[in-house]
């Protein structure tokens, strides 16, 4: 048995670590995350306990669904659709500063945050109490390995407060960063799996007393800019720790007269990725 085969059948020994202690063994022995998943899954396939998804997607019981990595950092990048231009366009008085960034070379990128700003599946997202229109971001994100480049992606909603954005560009991170702003999850599909580039399917549906209140979906085929494009720029002279992450602009917008409510439930559905679900509170000032 070759050292890389050896390496992959001890792999158990890593399996109690997290995502991104995993993605530093990966590196470290020269082989891919998804090889080493595979391979310490295959070697305790037999002591391993099995569940279904249905065992695990709910929030008040364990085992449960957990966020699937815990980032050091989390980015944004905004202006990536034609329907977030337009909606961009529409709640600010400033006008033509995004279409300006939908068609320049260098695509818009913001600081969302850190773990401690992000929730994972069935846990509370949170609307600002200084807000009076706040809505979910539905996106396909990013996760960034050992050498800056992307190791996989996980569904992301970028909860923004729209007004408060709206009134001036450079009121940004207090629309974008709070408790409770971000959501990850259900799962974390690698390159291996979907390529570097994927064409994936986004549904979002908005769940208000048991009825739907809004639905919508589009692929990340309808993105203007790439996946690598997003990255390069996002690192550029700015390197990032292993597994900081990075959503990629929402092509799901709601109605201009929506906004989110205390109680409502978000269902974000990602190809390939599952079903990221998360209850809406309201926020109360510190």
């Amino acid at each position: 048995m070759g050292e890389r085969d050896r390496f992959l059948s001890d792999a158990k020994q890593d399996m109690t670590k997290m995502v991104i202690e995993l993605t530093k063994v990966a590196a470290n022995n020269q082989v891919t995350l998804a090889e080493l998943i595979y391979g310490a899954i295959k070697s305790n396939s037999d002591i391993l306990e099995r569940y279904t998804y249905h065992d695990l997607d709910h929030s008040n019981r364990i085992p449960r669904l957990t966020r699937p990595i815990d980032p050091p950092e989390i980015w944004g990048c905004g202006v990536t659709y034609k329907r977030s231009r337009a909606a961009r366009e529409f709640e600010t008085d400033v006008k033509g500063i995004y279409d300006l960034v939908y068609e320049a070379e260098r695509p818009e990128t913001f600081f969302k945050g850190t773990a401690r700003h992000c929730v994972g599946p069935n846990e509370t997202i949170g609307i600002r109490g200084d807000s009076s229109w706040s809505v979910p971001e539905p996106e396909l994100t990013f996760i960034i390995g050992a050498e800056q480049q992307i190791i996989g992606f996980t569904g992301g909603n970028d909860v923004s407060a729209r007004d408060i954005e709206g009134a001036n560009p450079l009121y940004l991170p207090q629309a974008k960063i709070y408790d409770g702003c971000c959501a990850l999850g259900p799962a974390i599909v690698t390159v291996d799996e979907v390529g570097a580039e994927p064409n994936l399917t986004i549904e979002c549906e908005i769940i208000r007393a048991e009825e739907t209140v809004f639905e919508n979906s589009t692929s990340t085929a309808q993105m203007k800019r790439s996946m690598e494009e997003l990255r390069s720029y996002l690192c550029r002279y700015n390197p990032l720790p292993i597994g900081a992450v990075c959503l990629t602009g929402t092509g799901i917008v709601p109605p201009d007269e929506f906004t989110l409510e205390s109680g409502d439930l978000v269902e974000i559905r990602i190809e390939k990725i599952g079903t990221l679900r998360n209850r809406v509170v309201q926020l109360n000032e510190n």
